[in-house]
Formats: structure tokens, C-alpha cells, sequence
């Protein structure tokens, strides 16, 4: 089940569809005009997901939606999910942070700050994906120690293999601790996904947003744009393409829970 919701949808998300039409335009040569059809249809999704526009106002829809945690905030335990390391393999001389790596950072500055004495990290590691000594749990609560927490202000669940689980074994250490309120940090276009799967254990979090990729600024400048601006945002690029199928994952996934039950 894990390995079909991972593969899956990479035929919906722009590259794979792409690929696949482009597979089919070349598997219906013979028949040219179908094959042409396939072929201003895969032009198309590459244009339409690969520009700025496209993807900054998706990537917006999930981001806004919870606002920033404000100051002063308090709990009784800090939830971190996992994503934004990578594991200590050669020829990386330590645990990494990524793209992702801000949930780490910011939930450290929390920690510090005094918003929660607990910090509760949450990841496990899927075989078939990563060949890793670790999980990301793992990988989080070293960075955390090595950058001054306790090893007793740590908790642990890397059993989990995606964000559903990680609610349900997260939530199930919440109410086993007996956590009453309980911050959560992730990405900011992963929050609402996040805090759904949350409250359906009958958890309910305080979002704690991070690592945003549209601010205020870059969103009022978006279209206000000069005449090079406009026509390079318009060009597709891998990282528009990229900030598209991140959000297309976080709707897939909201879309699949409710169909399954899982969110009402």
C-alpha cells in the first residue's frame, strides 16, 4: 500500500504525466494526428505547471493557511516531522539538513525560547526508498543534541512511513504522556495536510508553519513584474515544476484521505 502511493501518482504529477504522453506520442507514431495531440498536450502541462505563476499561487493556497505561530506561544510538547535532514552516509562527514531543514531549526529555536520543554520528533525511514543507517527521527534528535538539548528532553517515534502515521503513533505518545497542548512543526504547504491528519486522532495542534516559498513580498512582486521578469517566470523550470507536484501531493493526499475515510 505504501508502494503504490508513492508510485502511483508520480504519473500524475507534471513530469511523469509529461513522460508518459510523450512514451505514448512515440508508441502512436503511425497515427499522426493522435500522436500530434499527445504531444501539444504534454507541451501544454510543461507550460502550464512550469511557470512561476502556476506554481507560486498553488504553493500560496497551502502556505497562507495557517498563519505564523505567535509570540509567546506555549505547550507542553513541540512535534517535528520529519524531512529536513539527511542521514550520515559517505561522503557526507555528518547529518545533513535540506531544503526542508528550517522544521529542525525553528523547532529548536522554540525549544529555546521556552515554548515547550518536550520536543517530540516524528519519522520513520521507507526501505524501498532510501538506503539509510537512520531514520529521520534519528537524524533530528543528533541534531539536536548536538546543537545543546538533552537527550532527556527528547522523544522519538521513527516507526512511522508517512504523515498519516506519523499523526497516528505521534498522537498516540501525546496522549500516552498526556500532552495537552501540543505545537506542531512542519513546512508550511505540508501544515494543512498535517494538522487534518492530526485532529482525526483526536489531536488537536497549534500549526507552527515554516520554511515558506512565498512571502508577502515575493507575492506582491510576482505581478508587478518587468518585461524580462514576465517572460522568465513565464518559462517553465524545474523549479516551478518541483513547488507544482509538492503542492499536487499535499491535495492528492488530502483528496485520498477523505475518500478512504481517513479525513472527514
Amino acid at each position: 500500500m505504501i508502494f503504490l502511493s508513492k508510485f502511483l501518482p508520480l504519473f500524475i504529477y507534471p513530469t511523469g504525466l509529461i513522460t508518459l504522453l510523450i512514451l505514448l506520442a512515440l508508441l502512436f507514431w503511425k497515427k499522426r494526428r493522435l500522436s500530434l495531440t499527445l504531444l501539444i498536450f504534454a507541451f501544454g502541462v510543461l507550460f502550464v505547471a512550469g511557470n512561476k505563476y502556476v506554481a507560486t499561487s498553488l504553493a500560496r493556497t497551502l502556505e497562507w493557511r495557517h498563519p505564523p505561530l505567535p509570540a509567546g506561544s506555549s505547550a507542553d510538547v513541540i512535534v517535528v516531522l520529519g524531512g529536513g535532514t539527511e542521514p550520515n552516509v559517505d561522503p557526507r562527514s555528518m547529518i545533513e539538513v535540506n531544503s526542508a531543514g528550517d522544521r529542525v531549526l525553528y523547532a529548536l529555536k522554540l525549544y529555546n525560547e521556552g515554548a515547550a520543554p518536550v520536543l517530540l520528533l516524528s519519522g520513520g525511514d521507507i526501505d524501498f526508498l532510501y538506503d539509510s543507517p537512520s531514520t529521520p527521527a534519528d537524524d533530528m534528535a543528533a541534531l539536536m543534541e548536538m546543537l545543546g538539548v538533552p537527550r532527556d528532553d527528547i522523544l522519538v517515534q521513527n516507526d512511522s512511513l508517512n504523515t498519516q502515521q506519523d499523526a497516528e503513533y505521534s498522537c498516540a505518545i501525546i496522549k500516552e504522556k498526556g500532552y495537552m497542548k501540543v505545537i506542531l512543526v512542519t513546512s508550511a504547504f505540508h501544515m494543512p495536510r498535517s494538522v487534518a491528519l492530526f485532529e482525526a486522532q483526536g489531536c488537536p495542534v497549534i500549526p507552527a508553519p515554516v520554511d515558506y516559498s512565498v512571502t508577502e513580498d515575493s507575492w506582491n512582486a510576482l505581478f508587478h513584474p518587468s518585461t524580462e521578469e514576465f517572460f522568465i517566470d513565464l518559462l517553465p523550470s524545474y523549479t516551478h515544476l518541483s513547488a507544482v507536484t509538492k503542492s499536487m501531493k499535499e491535495y492528492l493526499g488530502m483528496i485520498f484521505y477523505h475518500l478512504t475515510g481517513v479525513l472527514r
